[in-house]
């Protein structure tokens, strides 16, 4: 078996904020295989790249992201909370339009404008006020750019993940050809000998999970599965899942990873 895929989460966030394009084109320099992003919806129907519920974290904003217009949010800071934005003496200033809100049609642009193959997992985020939206939303804009039907040949290929197996049955349902990973914090009852509910082809078990579960990896592989895992940032860490044969890192620092494959 070959190396693993070596995705950055969030971007290369270890270094600059998550989820803003400096982070994203970082990665990409950096030679990632992919990136991984979370989605959410804003008021007014925009997928906009944001891990939590709320903006208190990672901007300058209060509230809810889906309370908030993609105008409103594009006014907010989300990059100066990082050490990274803090140039040091001879570091390279950012450009301010790269630490600003993210949306998923400009991510989509960046990778396609990349030159070379690039996988992205896209994480929607449940519990939604929007439902199934969120999906349904991603999966059009997706067709708009071509990318709900891409195969193996495809320089850009994307992959849809979730904790909530509706949300993997939903995009089955609405793209067939489109990968999707269930992930996995804690080990459901209904997991059995490593098998996936419908509509899932890929595991995505955290960290956490596969040093708890040693035969997990194992089992999820015996039964035809791929396995993703998340967020694998410490050096003990790393050794453990390419032991266990794993077929993606998600990583915050991409840059570390690749070189312990010698990439």
């Amino acid at each position: 078996m070959g190396d693993p895929l070596v995705f950055a989460h969030r971007g290369a966030s270890a270094d600059l904020p998550e989820h803003t394009l400096a982070a994203y084109l970082r990665a990409l320099d950096e030679g990632a295989d992919g990136l991984e992003c979370d989605v959410r919806l804003t008021r007014d129907g925009h997928l906009v790249c944001v891990h939590d519920r709320r903006l208190d974290r990672t901007s300058n904003g209060r509230g809810l992201v889906s309370a908030r217009t993609l105008a409103e949010l594009e006014l907010l800071d989300f990059g100066s909370w990082h050490p990274g934005c803090v140039p040091a003496d001879g570091d390279e200033v950012l450009d301010e339009s790269h630490t600003r809100l993210l949306t998923l049609e400009r991510l989509l642009e960046a990778v396609l404008a990349a030159g070379r193959p690039v996988r992205l997992l896209v994480e929607t985020k449940h519990p939604s006020r929007y439902g199934g939206d969120v999906e349904r939303r991603l999966v059009a804009l997706l067709r708009r750019y071509g990318l709900a039907e891409s195969g193996p040949d495809d320089p850009v290929r994307v992959t849809v993940m979730s904790f909530s197996p509706l949300a993997v049955r939903r995009v089955r349902e609405l793209a067939p050809a489109l990968p999707t990973v269930l992930l996995l914090e804690v080990l459901p009852r209904w997991l059995r000998l490593g098998r996936l509910p419908f509509g899932a082809g890929i595991a995505g078990p955290g960290i956490g999970l596969v040093r708890a579960r040693p035969q997990l990896v194992p089992a999820l592989r015996a039964a035809g599965n791929q396995v993703y895992v998340w967020t694998v940032n410490e050096p003990d860490d790393l050794e453990l899942v390419l032991a266990a044969g794993v077929d993606g890192v998600i990583t915050d620092r991409p840059a570390r990873t690749l070189a312990r494959l010698g990439r």
